[in-house]
Formats: C-alpha cells, structure tokens, sequence
C-alpha cells in the first residue's frame, strides 16, 4: 500500500451514526448525491494537492467503492498469471476478453482515513464460469453494506456475505449467470459469434434483506435474501434481454418496491413479496442505468438499438403502462423522450428540478425534471473520450468523469459550464463514492481519496 495518512472520520448527513455513509452503487438510494458534504473542485494527484492518500489495488475491476463506518469496501478479480487486458474507449467489438485464467476474487476493506489495508479477504479461487467483455472485468459489481456487514456479488462466482470486521457468514451459488447470446450476429460479426460478456447488476441492501436483479439469456429473475443467513424470501422470474442494470428501491408511499429497468420489462415489484406492481415496454435493447427515484417520479433511460428513451414514470403505476404507437405520455407516464436522450452506460443524476444524461461518447443532456423539455445539450471533453462512471454530485458541484480519468466539474443549474477539469493520471471506469467531504475514485489499480487536508 501506499498512502498518505491523514485523518478522516467518515460520517454522512444521509444516515443515523451507525449507519454506512455511502452504503452500495450511487450511495443512499442511487440517488448519487450527497446532501450536505462539503467536497473540492480541483486536485493534483501528481504533487498531491487535495490528495488525502491513493493506495493501491491488486487486480482488476470496476466495482465502486462502498463506505460505512470508517472503512472503504472495494472488490476485485485478482488474475494469478498476472495478465488483465483492457480495451476502453469509443468502439463496438462485441467480443469477449482473454483473460479466462485462474482468478482470485477478493472483497477488501481499506482504512478511510489513510487508505491503509484493515483486511482482504479471497471469496473464491479458480477459473472463470464466464468470460467477460474487453471492456469489463470479471468483478464489476458493486459491493454493498448496512454497517455491519458487507455483501458482494461476483455474478456466477456467487454472492458472499462478510461482517465488516471480515469474518465470513454466508455465500450463495446462483450457477452460471449468462448476459449475452451464444450466438451474435449484427453487422459487426455476420457470420456469428459465441459472445460472453460477463455480469454487472449490483446487490441492494434494504430492511435486512439483500435484493439482487439477474436479468439473463435464459431464466432470469429477481430474488430477496435474508442478510442474516442469505436464505431466500421470494425469487420471481423475468423474461427480458440480459442487462446491467441495478435495482433501486421506493421505500416510501403505500407501495414499497423495487424498481428495475429492462428492455421489454421496466417495472416495480412488491418488496415483501416479489409480486409485479406494472410493467412497460421500449426501452433500448441493453439496459445498464439505474432507475432514479425523486420529485414523485421514477426515471428510467437506456439506450442500444433504434430507441434511447427516457420515461418519468409516477410511482402509483399499476400494470402494464407501455405506451402505445405515437404517445409519449399516459395516466402513469407524466412524460418521455423516445430517441436521442437517454444513455448507454451512465446513470443519470437528479439535481434539485433538472434532468442530467450523459451518453457514452461525452455528449451531455440537461432536462427539465417535471416536464422532459430540453435545458441543453453540450459536450464533456474532446469527443474522443469514452464515458462509463456515473456522475456523483456535493457542495454546488456535479462530477463526471471520462474512461482516461479526466474528471469534468458541473456546476448543476440551467446554465451548462465546466468549472475544473481535473486528471486521474489513470483509467477509470467505477462510479466515484463520496463521505464526509472526501471524494473517493476506485481507478484501475488505485483508490484515491480526494479532499481538502484535515
């Protein structure tokens, strides 16, 4: 490791004490901000500035960090041959990566305060039951956590279940967890390829359960499980493209659910039961963004294929609520945008009554919340910058940050600029977290904390 010790405390105005401060992908319910943390706009990492500590990260994967209770929760895929290729930036090969040789998957905690290693802990050793995409990794789902003990979940190597002191308590086995087809043919690879991309869809911790969103090829589902022994609750089948996509839960109202995005299933389920609430059709036909949740709506934007939507969808919805051919709104759908505004990989990001969606290739869209009209349209970067890390928001300022590193300030309002750009020095492809004025980056082979010196 290396680091800087600094001291931090990690607390957050979103929780109770003993609570996590920034507990799974987005922090408290993907929403991406967080309400009253006061964060920096600029740094150096090369001399430092604004530099809390960078430690390093064996491996590869493009998790985000979690944090609860002074530690930083970071997972990885650990390749014992020393051979983890990566291809980022602007392209459409659809194939899979070399990189299928005996892993290491590692749940790790580092010390917030001076990025030094609390404990790390190997889950499972051996060859990959997948392969993984060249732009992926073979951990790229977000751990999660409740304070006390922390899940994470490496698609077909299983969902493990840690106490945030590192002592094991339970794993679960879901089998192989295929999101792409055996056989891809497009006009990229005509005669057909048998593709493996891996997974992506993030673990969810709400009222002692973990809920888990594995949309695949063939038999995909839902599940609740117990955190307490990882047993199940309820598991209801979906039938819908493979996505990427993590749930995100409405845990107020009459109708508590869990929020999920799809191609031809958007919808909310029961959180006690699994039971569907509605349901909608149209998204694009490979679903990475998070549902968002805010001003008593629920966001859902995707993109790939003929269609990159954004639909405002009231939380009431019953039923199917798919719009028919030439509407764009409904009794449950209070507004969308059908082509050209949603994003590929990004989650977008709520602040105060705007709209932001960043598509893949930088090109950034601001819409007014409540009725879907178009605030701006302007571009992050040079044009050949690939985006995949959600922006994250604090203190008056929106965060977006590009494949090579470079991290793009917004200031959030009707009026689009770029307040600092600032540079990573590496690959960066994980949402940010931030707690207790510290911005923290998982790049390639780092985590970086970022904030002014204590």
């Amino acid at each position: 490791m290396v680091r800087l010790a600094i001291l931090l405390t990690v607390t957050s105005p979103h929780r109770a004490a003993a609570g996590p401060a920034w507990p799974s992908f987005r922090g408290p319910n993907a929403s991406g901000i967080a309400t009253g943390s006061v964060t920096v706009a600029s740094w150096d990492v090369a001399s430092g500035r604004n530099i809390r500590w960078k430690a390093s990260v064996p491996g590869l994967g493009h998790s985000s960090p979690v944090i609860a209770d002074g530690q930083v929760f970071v997972t990885t895929a650990v390749s014992e041959s020393g051979k983890a290729p990566l291809q980022v930036g602007l392209y459409g090969d659809p194939g899979s990566a070399d990189d299928t040789g005996v892993q290491k998957w590692q749940l790790l905690s580092l010390d917030a305060a001076t990025g030094g290693l609390r404990w790390e802990r190997t889950v499972r050793r051996g060859v990959p039951r997948q392969k993984r995409h060249t732009k992926a990794t073979h951990a790229n789902c977000s751990p999660a956590t409740d304070g006390r003990r922390v899940v994470a979940f490496f698609g077909s190597e299983g969902l493990h279940c840690y106490t945030v002191e590192g002592d094991e308590v339970w794993h679960r086995d879901f089998g192989v967890l295929r999101t792409s087809p055996t056989v891809f043919n497009d006009a990229l690879s005509p005669a057909g390829l048998d593709l493996e991309w891996g997974f992506a869809s993030s673990p969810v911790i709400h009222g002692g359960r973990v809920y888990v969103q594995c949309d695949l090829f063939t038999n995909g589902f839902l599940a609740a499980l117990d955190l307490r022994d990882g047993k199940e609750v309820w598991r209801t089948p979906r039938k819908d493209t493979p996505t990427w996509s993590t749930p995100n839960i409405l845990a107020s109202g009459p109708r508590p659910q869990l929020v999920v995005n799809g191609w031809s299933h958007m919808g909310g389920y029961d959180l006690g039961t699994g039971s569907p609430l509605w349901q909608m059709s149209g998204g694009g036909d490979c679903p990475v963004p998070t549902p968002v949740i805010g001003r008593d709506l629920i966001y859902l934007t995707s993109a790939h294929g003929p269609r990159r939507p954004i639909y405002a969808v009231r939380p009431d919805a019953e039923g199917d609520i798919s719009l028919h051919a030439g509407e764009t709104t409904n009794r449950f759908v209070a507004w969308s945008l059908l082509r050209s505004a949603g994003a590929y990989m990004q989650t977008p990001i709520l602040v105060s009554n705007l709209l932001y969606s960043c598509h893949d290739d930088g090109i950034l869209s601001c819409f007014d919340a409540a009725s879907g009209r178009l605030v701006y349209k302007e571009r992050l970067g040079s044009g050949g910058e690939g985006f995949t890390a959600s922006p994250v928001a604090s203190d008056g300022k929106i965060y977006f940050t590009s494949e090579q590193g470079n991290v793009f300030v917004v200031p959030p309002g009707p009026a689009f600029a770029v307040q600092a750009t600032n540079r990573l020095d590496e690959i960066c492809m994980a949402t940010p977290a931030i707690a207790d004025r510290c911005l923290y980056f998982r790049t390639r082979s780092s985590v970086i904390a970022i904030g002014e010196a204590r």
